[in-house]
């Protein structure tokens, strides 16, 4: 089994962004530990971020026929785009998404989710361990 994480903008600056908020760990540390959970479950994974809307778009494109599932964390994207909810559609991937924090207790505008009209699941305020949880419900459900 193939999974694509793909993670949205800012992420690349975890650990130094809101720190209260996403915590100290770093996108190295999150990319380390994504890796070691599909490591741990003989899947194979690829990881992806951007902090631009057409580069997620034509990563999502690249899953079709590649991958077997996609982990997303739009991050700011979720609220807004469209086109990322459109690409999802298109390459028909399972997909769950993922927020490291809990989108629903905080600002007003953080509280709808364009993915989450596609994704199966969705996980929220679990940290690093969110991203865990989506790739072993993929697994379980898909290998």
């Amino acid at each position: 089994m193939k999974i694509k994480i793909i993670n949205g903008p800012n992420l690349n600056m975890l650990g130094i962004r809101e720190p209260d908020v996403y915590g100290r760990q770093t996108y190295k540390d999150l990319v380390s530990f994504v890796e070691n959970v599909c490591s741990e479950l003989s899947v194979e994974c690829s990881v992806y971020q951007s902090n631009h809307e057409g580069d997620i778009v034509t990563e999502i494109q690249n899953c079709y026929g590649e991958y077997d599932a996609i982990v997303i964390n739009p991050a700011a994207y979720t609220h807004t785009s469209v086109a990322i909810l459109d690409a999802l559609k298109a390459v028909s991937v399972p997909t769950a998404e993922v927020h490291l924090s809990e989108v629903s207790e905080r600002e007003d505008f953080r509280h709808f989710s364009y993915v989450s009209l596609y994704a199966e699941k969705v996980v929220t305020g679990k940290g690093f361990d969110g991203y865990k949880e989506a790739i072993c419900y993929l697994v379980e459900k898909y290998k």
